[in-house]
């Protein structure tokens, strides 16, 4: 894949203050790679791109990656744990990996939302390439609606390049996309990907004007229920950064990392430079928020 013009964020929380573009290779672990300590082929030859974004690598990898680049410096590193879930058992036996407590707690989400449609949930599921373009057609309005859409261009992708590629995977057989419902109208949307035998968890929206009905994660559960019904898969996988949602529906994680490296040039030192540095200045008002109990109320803040 050629070198593509890609952003290096500055955010805090869910909010993207600036960004600085660079024209990128991509090196991206699949959770395959990541849990066999492989490393996908590097991009041919240097050309003229300003370098490589490493996403999701193991972090026992990351140190030995950007050896065969001994001209570029490594910079805007994030650790995470990557979490995913191991679907080789049941519904039912990925249900007893949450506690009682949690359990309940979904159930009570889910009787809660039906209650408000009548009294059941209305999941429907889409695989064909036609009906991924109907999936498509629906779920676009709803992703502009959601914060991932406004605060960090991280809807779900618009535009007839990310169509075809859509629909070119369905006809293969490797889309998995869900609606959620409420009286008709979608408030949820779940798009998967299919890589081998992993499911790859791509973008997850809802409606945030139904936020106190959780469709998000009545959605996950249902589409869960339907996946693993299926019999097919051996993983999902949620891919790159730490989140509530990912820790609380995954079984496993596998400790990665993502960064950059860049040609080392004066004005690509400054830029990792500056980022390396606002995002220690973002980790000690995190961490002094917590200290004085205020995180939750600057994480509404920004979210507004």
């Amino acid at each position: 894949m050629p070198a593509q013009r890609t952003p290096v964020g500055f955010t805090i929380g869910s909010r993207r203050l600036f960004r600085v573009e660079r024209t990128l290779h991509s090196l991206a672990f699949s959770l395959e790679d990541a849990l066999a300590e492989r490393v996908p082929s590097l991009p041919a030859g240097p050309d003229a791109a300003d370098g490589l974004r490493v996403l999701s690598a193991p972090q026992t990898l990351a140190d030995g990656i950007g050896t065969p680049f001994g001209d570029h410096i490594a910079g805007a590193r994030e650790d995470f744990r990557r979490h995913y879930i191991a679907m080789d058992g049941t519904f039912e036996d990925y249900l007893a990996h949450f506690s009682g407590k949690t359990r309940g707690t979904l159930r009570r989400k889910a009787k809660k939302f039906a209650q408000a449609d009548g009294g059941k949930l209305d999941v429907r599921a889409y695989t064909s390439a036609e009906e991924v373009a109907q999936f498509i057609d629906l779920a676009l309005p709803l992703s502009g609606k959601t914060y991932q859409a406004r605060l960090l261009d991280a809807g779900l992708p618009d535009g007839d390049e990310a169509r075809d590629a859509m629909l070119a995977a369905a006809d293969e057989g490797r889309m998995r996309c869900f609606l959620l419902f409420l009286r008709g109208e979608p408030v949820a949307f779940l798009s998967l990907p299919v890589i081998g035998q992993t499911l790859v968890y791509a973008h997850l929206g809802y409606d945030p004007e139904h936020a106190t009905l959780s469709p998000g994660t009545v959605l996950q559960m249902e589409a869960l229920r339907m996946l693993f019904a299926e019999e097919r898969f051996r993983y999902f996988d949620f891919t790159e950064g730490e989140g509530a949602h990912k820790a609380l529906f995954g079984t496993h994680s596998v400790a990665c990392c993502s960064f950059l490296l860049l040609r080392s040039t004066l004005g690509n030192r400054a830029l990792l430079g500056a980022r390396d540095g606002f995002d220690a200045s973002v980790a000690w008002v995190k961490a002094l928020s917590q200290r004085s109990g205020s995180l939750a109320s600057a994480r509404k803040l920004l979210r507004a």
